[in-house]
């Protein structure tokens, strides 16, 4: 992982601790798997994750379709599922289209999803966006603990 993507994935897991399931990058093409818990590569051992992927990726035409209707602009969403919550953004309004996603066990309480995108938008603005677009396909880390 270059510089840019470590301190991300470094903001994931202070936010997240233990509880951060696992963190992806993707853009138009492809995407790379930052991290995935090893609890959580078993359950989707299985999986068509590329399916999955391009799922987020209609958060593309989400995202424009919600910032030409409404007077504020996107920044991110959350989904709430029966075990976790997962969190998307896109890391820059340019044609980079460069996006991330990362999904953390649910938790009684809620998770403070305002203060980790206005981080994310810190440590983004430190890089040029092309230090995040993710390699073709290649997992940076297939797990770690």
């Amino acid at each position: 992982m270059s510089d840019a993507t470590d301190r991300l994935l470094a903001v994931l897991r202070d936010f997240g601790g233990d509880s951060l399931r696992d963190a992806w990058l993707f853009d138009q093409w492809t995407h790379e798997r930052l991290y995935v818990r090893p609890d959580v590569e078993a359950a989707i051992a299985d999986l068509d994750v590329e399916a999955f992927v391009d799922n987020e990726r209609y958060g593309y035409v989400t995202r424009d379709t919600y910032e030409s209707l409404y007077y504020a602009e996107y920044e991110y969403t959350v989904r709430g599922f029966s075990a976790f919550e997962q969190f998307r953004t896109f890391l820059a309004d340019t044609d980079a289209r460069i996006g991330l996603f990362a999904g953390f066990d649910r938790r009684d309480g809620s998770y403070d999803f305002p203060a980790l995108d206005a981080r994310i938008r810190e440590i983004v603005g430190e890089y040029s966006i092309e230090e995040f677009r993710p390699s073709d396909g290649v997992d940076s880390l297939s797990s770690s603990a």
